[in-house]
């Protein structure tokens, strides 16, 4: 109870901030159409100096409806995940993971505006998923499972299959979020330990091998009252003979 008030407990913000980046790109496209102009410019250029400012504000730029609306969906569900199951370390990834799927992409992408969301989204599949099976923690591997599952094809995207699609984007924070994966470790909840799984651990002190003899026979230790002597009750077991359980 105490691991899940610190680790996954349900707040406004697991809502709140998804909602409100969903809500941002949005009100960039609505802008583009109000205003009649066209904000590609601030995309990642790769290897250029003007290119650098789409770090920060490429992921709020799209192209059109449709890839302002394939972009939401997954964006408002992943960020919602991150921001629920690793609450100690959500800005962390966003901050770092945007910044370094930015820089990627401005190394690794071709002579174009990339623009849009769907390379944090590829960051965040990156880390949840990867993380998840790190941690070793059950939430956090079902969690793992659940995002390869619904967005496992997403995959695919990371090769160049369409020109238009900015293949190098979505390599670059797929990347990003694997590399923060394994280097984030503090803040991640840890799987519940037993004792016998301590490096200190000794047989000889653990109450509850003391109850089994040499052979693994369950040994009950009985004081009686007001005495000093000790019974001995041994359970052993032993099939019951069918023969003699027929004739009864």
């Amino acid at each position: 109870m105490q691991e899940k008030e610190a680790h996954f407990k349900f707040n406004t913000g697991v809502v709140g901030y998804p909602l409100l980046f969903v809500l941002l790109i949005w009100i960039v496209f609505w802008l583009e159409v109000r205003l009649g102009v066209s904000f590609n410019h601030f995309g990642v250029y790769p290897r250029t100096v003007t290119g650098l400012r789409g770090i920060v504000f490429s992921p709020f730029i799209h192209s059109d409806i449709s890839h302002l609306w394939h972009n939401t969906l997954p964006l408002l569900i992943l960020s919602a995940a991150l921001f629920f199951f690793y609450q100690k370390n959500t800005w962390k990834v966003l901050c770092i993971g945007v910044l370094l799927t930015g820089f990627l992409t401005w190394v690794l992408g071709r002579p174009a505006n990339h623009i849009g969301a769907s390379g944090v989204i590829y960051m965040l599949f990156g880390f949840l998923f990867f993380k998840g099976i790190l941690a070793k923690h059950f939430r956090l591997i079902a969690l793992s499972f659940v995002v390869v599952f619904v967005y496992g094809s997403m995959v695919m995207y990371v090769l160049p299959i369409d020109p238009k699609i900015s293949w190098e984007g979505h390599l670059s924070g797929l990347i990003s979020g694997i590399v923060l994966a394994f280097v984030i470790k503090k803040g991640v909840v840890q799987p519940e330990r037993y004792t016998w799984e301590s490096e200190d651990y000794n047989p000889e002190d653990d109450e509850f091998l003391k109850h089994f003899d040499e052979n693994g026979n369950f040994i009950e230790n009985v004081t009686q009252e007001n005495s000093e002597e000790q019974i001995t009750v041994m359970y052993e077991y032993k099939p019951i003979d069918k023969e003699s359980k027929d004739n009864k």
